[in-house]
């Protein structure tokens, strides 16, 4: 697979531009084939377990309109000639050809993938200036969009309290670039950037990371904690001393506290496993359960004879890591001990989307059927 990036490498990319500045590649996608027609994508947005937004504004940019999906037939036929978007979340969930564009960014960890939106603008249609808490890489799909970047903002910087959306009111682009289908941008953390259609028929492919909060990580950590710990797990001072003033929280108490944080987060093993259950849970709880395949050995022996081609399910996410001796894979927020026989094919479905030769022993037959019935993978003669 080639890289998006031409003539600078990936290894300059991330030392030179990676959360640093911004970068436009033209052409990045020669003769892009977007996965998803306009149709297409409105039909995703009438469907309920699909995440859509349509934001209507006015020509003069002074109101707004945010609805949430899923949208009907009918605001699709109300719609306004200009100045409208319709953005489509997840849509690498729902499309194995969208799936397969998120492959081109895979130097970035499993793990910091999010995800793929889509959008469609008409004439003038936009969201706004605003800025991104993690970085995304802006593919255009079709038509024209105009591109503006500059400045950089944070939660204390103004916005506009009186309409739905999150827009800057204090906006100066430094640069401006008009992308044609193929060429993409890629735009650090918390750079505000700004774009709108030229044109009709204006299609956006965006690749977002995830980039959890310290608030994120550290509520559930501690949720994770709750459910490994017991009430027997109890503060303890055995070395007390008397103290001078019964009411003063002496360093003494406070070092046996940090002793007590410090033993759940010096752990490795029980870091790691947290992390990993974390940084791989699915967005979308129900789509797993959906693909879900209940197959017996034999049945998986027999396909795998047979060079019939396993999937990663769209959406599903796989990373894995050493702590000591064991190998943890971690799939959709579950954690699994893999022996030594299953760690090659642990690390092939984590490297790769497609997977043609496997091995049909045992243990790995244990960990596919496994993976099977969570709905993490498939067979492709099952689609």
């Amino acid at each position: 697979m080639n890289s998006p990036f031409g003539d600078i490498s990936i290894d300059t990319f991330l030392r030179e531009y990676w959360q640093k500045k911004p970068l436009l590649i033209r052409n990045a996608f020669p003769d892009f084939e977007a996965p998803v027609s306009p149709d297409e994508l409105a039909g995703m947005a009438l469907e309920e377990e699909v995440e859509s937004r349509l934001i209507i504004q006015s020509p003069d940019g002074k109101d707004w309109k945010l609805q949430h999906g899923p949208l009907s037939e009918e605001t699709f036929s109300d719609l306004p000639d200009s100045h409208w978007t319709l953005l489509v979340q997840s849509v690498d969930h729902w499309v194995p050809e969208a799936n397969e564009l998120l492959e081109y960014f895979r130097f970035v960890p499993n793990w910091r993938l999010d995800d793929l939106m889509v959008s469609y603008a008409t004439d003038g249609g936009g969201v706004g200036p605003h800025y991104d808490n993690y970085d995304v890489f802006l593919i255009q799909a079709s038509g024209t969009r105009r591109w503006e970047v500059g400045g950089t903002y944070g939660e204390d910087s103004p916005r506009r309290d009186d309409v739905p959306v999150m827009i800057l009111p204090e906006w100066t682009p430094e640069q401006t670039w008009d992308l044609q289908p193929g060429d993409m941008l890629y735009v650090p953390p918390r750079l505000g950037h700004n774009g709108y259609a030229i044109g009709d028929d204006c299609m956006t492919y965006s690749v977002g990371f995830r980039a959890p909060s310290h608030q994120e990580m550290m509520a559930d950590f501690t949720d994770y904690l709750d459910n490994i710990t017991t009430a027997e797990d109890r503060y303890s001072d055995p070395d007390l001393k008397q103290q001078d003033n019964p009411g003063e929280i002496t360093p003494a108490a406070l070092d046996r506290v940090k002793a007590i944080m410090h033993d759940y987060i010096d752990s490795p093993e029980l870091l790691s496993h947290w992390f990993g259950q974390f940084m791989t849970e699915p967005k979308n709880q129900e789509q797993g359960a959906d693909q879900s395949c209940d197959m017996d050995e034999a049945e998986i022996k027999q396909l795998l004879d047979a060079g019939i081609p396993i999937c990663r399910s769209e959406g599903s996410r796989f990373a894995f890591n050493r702590v000591d001796d064991h190998f943890i894979l971690f799939v959709d927020g579950k954690g699994c001990v893999c022996s030594a026989e299953q760690i090659s094919l642990a690390e092939s479905l984590c490297a790769n989307l497609y997977h043609e030769v496997i091995s049909p022993n045992e243990e790995n037959i244990e960990l596919l059927k496994a993976l099977l019935l969570q709905g993490s993978i498939y067979f492709l003669e099952e689609e």
